[in-house]
């Protein structure tokens, strides 16, 4: 059977695409922080999907030798895989003179730096075989500035270069790399983010709608079979994707506009 790996495999989109991906026939590998949750996601999908493996590694993505070892583990019990899904994040909300360096650290390192040491270690493991795919996810936040994302955003907008340059690099490998904009989805991650949300950037944010975690697992999944480049969910995004520098000078007028109504 193929094998498919995923962090933040055990909520939100991670967990989506892994049921989707079992019922596709896969086995799969989950990393994620908590061990409880991961037993959840393994006993449901086993019950759900009885042909499906499933071994889970509970692991911080930030932490780069305990990530290295967890995919070896991996490796060694499942094998290499076909698809492998960077979906672990972090997104706590608030004002750059307000929020402590730490915590920006703390979103690189596991946003990016997460989502780059995952991939480092897979792909020439994959190349081996001549064909793999990778998804990446990066966000609305990567496209302009957005007001109490400081912390965040910086991590999206480096995901989408680095996302851009492996493109090119893997692809004589036999590798491809798509990279999803998922809109508001509604997972506990978002729930978690809302508590430290400055007003001005909910209602900024609100436009794009509230997806369901399915749904965007259903898309990046499909964009990903097909080899697509990027894979933008919901008509906003798509336009920031086509026409995001035309669209930036009025966009910053819109969030100055709320910011100055809002956070007086």
């Amino acid at each position: 059977m193929p094998v498919a790996y995923i962090t933040g495999g055990s909520s939100g989109i991670g967990l989506a695409a892994a049921r989707q991906l079992a019922e596709q026939g896969y086995n799969l590998a989950l990393f994620a922080r908590g061990k409880g949750r991961l037993d959840e996601a393994k006993n449901s999908l086993e019950t759900n999907f009885p042909a499906c493996r499933v071994e889970v590694f509970p692991v911080d993505v930030s932490e780069k030798a305990e990530l290295l070892q967890a995919i070896q583990r991996a490796i060694a019990a499942l094998g290499v895989p076909e698809v492998a899904i960077a979906s672990a994040g972090v997104a706590v909300p608030g004002l750059f003179v307000e929020q402590d360096c730490e915590l920006a650290e703390r979103h690189m390192a596991v946003n990016y730096y997460g989502s780059y040491h995952f991939v480092k270690a897979l792909a020439p493991e994959m190349a081996k075989s001549g064909h793999g795919r990778i998804g990446l996810i990066s966000s609305g936040a990567a496209f302009f500035g957005i007001y109490g994302y400081s912390a965040y955003a910086p991590t999206k907008f480096a995901i989408r270069a680095l996302a851009e340059v492996l493109r090119i690099e893997l692809a004589p490998l036999g590798l491809s790399v798509t990279l999803c904009y998922p809109p508001d989805t509604e997972t506990p991650q978002l729930e978690e983010e809302k508590r430290t949300k400055p007003r001005a950037t909910q209602i900024i944010t609100d436009g794009g709608g509230l997806w369901q975690p399915e749904d965007v697992a259903k898309r990046l999944l499909r964009g990903m079979h097909r080899g697509a480049a990027t894979v933008a969910i919901g008509w906003q995004l798509k336009m920031l994707l086509c026409f995001g520098g035309v669209l930036a000078p009025a966009l910053r007028w819109h969030q100055n506009r709320i910011v100055r109504k809002v956070e007086k």
